[in-house]
């Protein structure tokens, strides 16, 4: 029998799918996957989001004094943003938290899977805790659009009606998540996933995970990548903005620092959305500069991903008063110009 990972890549094959360095980059339309997700019905293959199991006795316990959020209120029927910080309170890592069978499954970019995977475990010590990879034993993938909800209804039967909500039907696991429009992803074994997913295929549009990207950033949901590990505070990204973070829990690393943040009353950075023309694309961790400024940059980019329309759509983490001043460029005072976009919540000037 094939491991999972490969009966998936093997079935996204006979879809059409094309592969580049092990994920899915698109399949064979890029431009038609993007106008689609603007307006239409989309399915995209999330392997470039991976899976970390914690288990034992003592992963509530753990995991609560690890979290920006409160493990204990996670239950079967919902899903968790939080974020897992250094001493000093910035992100290290950014998951979606699920509740399993004796265990919590931690979805993150799977480029930073095994770094922190070796990393959480340093602080297990005698904790009766087990952290090892599971995403090769889930495939997942994501349906988005006006008639997601629908269609995942007819197919599977009930499904979340709420965000961060998730329900079991036909064998796999249903997460509603933010979105424009219903969004939601579908985790389970690989033979169940190939039936939806050919059963969705007759009226969704197969579509890259840069299409999913551009779906989290019009949705305003961050996400932490190698080059912008350790690099913010939850409240830049907008983490209280979104129920990732809750303030009446216990201790955790880097709890000192958010709490200090939030307290405080005023945050000076804050993840705003934006759009920049050009063919260049926008990476993580690049720069963004306030007009005239002396070389001093004023914000780094956290997502990118092409817009449907033209150009490039992102999300930064930007200091408030260069939003309020106006003119902002990417990589240098005379880069790029940014215009600014609205969220779908509001963030505080």
């Amino acid at each position: 029998m094939l491991p999972v990972t490969d009966t998936w890549t093997t079935f996204l094959r006979t879809q059409g799918a094309v592969f580049t360095d092990g994920q899915v980059s698109g399949f064979g339309q890029p431009a038609a996957d993007r106008r689609v997700a603007h307006a239409g019905d989309v399915l995209v293959d999330l392997t470039h989001l991976a899976f970390i199991r914690v288990g034992g006795a003592d992963r509530t316990i753990f995991l609560n004094g690890q979290l920006t959020n409160d493990i204990q209120n996670l239950d079967a029927g919902h899903s968790q943003l939080s974020a897992w910080c250094s001493s000093k309170g910035r992100m290290l890592a950014l998951f979606r938290v699920l509740a399993a069978d004796q265990a919590y499954l931690l979805q993150l970019p799977a480029l930073l899977r095994d770094d922190v995977i070796k990393r959480l475990r340093v602080f297990v010590m005698r904790a009766k805790v087990q952290i090892e990879a599971a995403d090769d034993t889930l495939v997942r993938f994501g349906l988005a659009g006006p008639h997601a909800a629908a269609l995942l209804n007819q197919a599977i039967g009930p499904i979340p009606n709420n965000v961060n909500e998730v329900s079991v039907s036909a064998g796999l696991t249903v997460v509603r998540l933010h979105g424009a429009t219903p969004r939601f992803e579908i985790i389970g074994a690989p033979d169940d996933a190939s039936r939806l997913w050919s059963a969705l295929n007759s009226t969704a549009t197969p579509a890259s995970a840069a299409t999913w990207d551009w779906l989290d950033i019009v949705a305003g949901i961050p996400t932490v990548l190698p080059p912008t590990s350790d690099t913010f505070v939850p409240q830049m990204a907008n983490l209280d903005l979104i129920d990732g973070i809750n303030f009446n829990k216990g201790c955790y690393t880097g709890q000192e620092i958010v709490a200090r943040v939030h307290y405080r009353g005023r945050i000076k950075q804050r993840m705003y959305r934006a759009r920049v023309r050009g063919t260049e694309m926008p990476l993580p961790g690049d720069t963004i500069f306030a007009a005239n400024s002396t070389g001093q940059s004023t914000g780094t980019v956290v997502l990118a991903a092409a817009s449907p329309d033209a150009g490039h759509d992102l999300l930064a983490v930007i200091h408030s008063e260069s939003v309020a001043r106006g003119e902002l460029h990417l990589h240098r005072p005379d880069g790029p110009r940014l215009t600014i976009e609205s969220l779908p919540y509001r963030v505080p000037s």
